[in-house]
């Protein structure tokens, strides 16, 4: 409790010692700016969203995608060290006396097959917990790295409108922590901020299924996330003998079923809280009765309380369904491999942000009334001392939802095989907001 009042005193001393703007800086003039640069540089981004987007490769795994971000940045001048957290970059560019501010992107992809009928589409495999497996761009991170580099060119374009130090960071293993270490705690771990200045102020953003514009809340702005893994020990058998056997894929299923009460019966219905199974493996042939399954998912919550509340459920559950069928107790690890603390924008930075967004996108520079249910390890770098606004970009025309609704149908979202926007308007969105919010931070005291 004393580490976090000590914390939000210090976010408070900052955002009042932020330099007041400078007259000079006029969102809606600096964002006619960018576009006339992205005018010139786009087809580059172009190119290289596509290259990313057809070699994707997952967490801790990132070697060629994070050369090819370190051979961008290097040739726009940046100092580039490598190998920060294993795959992760960092990308340093001083520009006088001021603020150090970090923009950071994710390098990795998922372990899902595209099937997105795209000519650059990803035929790519690598080997994920010793099975090899196709691999996907799903989330929107190669959008987000073409983002970031067109980020660096737009601001040295403009350098003559601020002053500082930008911190560009790609971090490796968004997706998915390894050995209970996330892309951002092993950057961390591996000295971030002890190696490189450590940023006065930090930006984020991430592409999500909404109309086309920017999004942002002060506050909480994603869930917690935590990773769940439950081992049902049985007994096995031949597929002609169940009694002689105790079916962990029977307990497994149960549990499937059951644990949804928790949240339908024992969770308040007005405070947030999922329980996703995503995974069930168990079995080698269909005529044997295996003697394990286990069972991966998550658990996604705003509230700690609540968090604890369904962990309480599952292991109740999990113990129950064991019992009923004469079995032992499972294992349960929870947090074991995903740990990831809802990201807390700074209310003062949001604000001070939220004006040059509205200020430039008019009516597509919207406030979220809740926070996003997805989850994000860029809490690690919050929560290491870097008040931070992470902010959405949707990624598709308000015309395709209504025709999508016409149809009935609903547009690929997130994690989908078949996500995959246009990537045109969706980077120079994302640009044209992130340039904005860094120059918006690093404006000269004025005089």
């Amino acid at each position: 409790m004393i580490r976090k009042h000590h914390l939000a005193l210090s976010l408070c001393l900052w955002a009042a010692a932020l330099p007041t703007a400078s007259l000079a800086f006029e969102p809606s003039a600096s964002k006619a700016a960018i576009d006339q640069q992205l005018d010139k540089d786009y087809p580059r981004l172009d190119a290289l969203y596509k290259d990313l987007h057809a070699h994707p490769e997952l967490g801790f795994q990132e070697a060629r995608t994070a050369n090819r971000l370190a051979k961008e940045m290097r040739a726009l001048g940046f100092r580039v060290t490598e190998g920060v957290g294993k795959t992760g970059l960092v990308a340093i560019y001083q520009n006088g006396e001021g603020p150090t501010v970090m923009v950071r992107t994710e390098l990795d992809a998922l372990p899902l097959e595209e099937k997105s009928g795209l000519p650059y589409a990803s035929r790519a495999r690598q080997m994920w917990h010793g099975e090899e497996m196709p691999v996907d761009h799903a989330c929107g991170h190669d959008l987000h790295m073409a983002t970031w580099v067109g980020t660096a060119k737009s601001l040295l374009a403009m350098k003559d409108q601020w002053h500082g130090t930008l911190m560009f960071i790609a971090q490796p293993s968004e997706e998915a922590a390894v050995d209970g270490i996330s892309g951002a705690k092993a950057m961390l771990n591996d000295g971030l901020f002890t190696r490189f200045p450590k940023p006065d102020l930090g930006f984020a953003l991430h592409v999500m299924p909404a109309p086309l514009g920017v999004y942002y809340r002060a506050g909480t702005a994603t869930s917690s996330a935590n990773d769940l893994l439950i081992t049902f020990h049985g007994k096995g058998s031949h597929g002609s003998m169940p009694q002689e056997a105790i079916d962990p894929v029977l307990m497994a299923s149960r549990f499937v079923v059951d644990v949804q009460s928790v949240i339908s019966r024992e969770k308040d219905p007005a405070a947030f809280g999922i329980i996703t199974v995503g995974a069930i493996q168990s079995g080698s042939a269909g005529n044997i009765i295996p003697d394990t399954a286990v069972v991966r998912g998550t658990i996604r919550s705003y509230d700690p309380a609540v968090r604890d509340q369904l962990f309480a459920g599952i292991d109740r559950t999990a113990r129950g369904v064991a019992q009923m069928a004469g079995a032992s107790a499972p294992e349960l690890r929870l947090s074991s491999a995903m740990n990831y603390p809802s990201v807390v924008n700074d209310p003062a930075l949001t604000e001070r942000t939220a004006g040059a967004f509205k200020a430039a996108f008019s009516d597509k520079a919207r406030a979220m009334p809740a926070p996003t249910a997805g989850s994000e390890d860029y809490s690690e770098f919050i929560l290491a001392g870097v008040p931070s606004v992470f902010f959405g970009v949707g990624v598709y025309p308000a015309e395709a939802f209504a025709q999508a609704k016409q149809h009935g149908q609903s547009l690929p979202v997130n994690h989908s095989p078949m996500f995959a926007p246009t990537p045109e308007p969706v980077i120079r969105t994302g640009v044209a907001a992130m340039t904005l919010a860094v120059i918006n931070v690093m404006q000269p005291v004025t005089k």
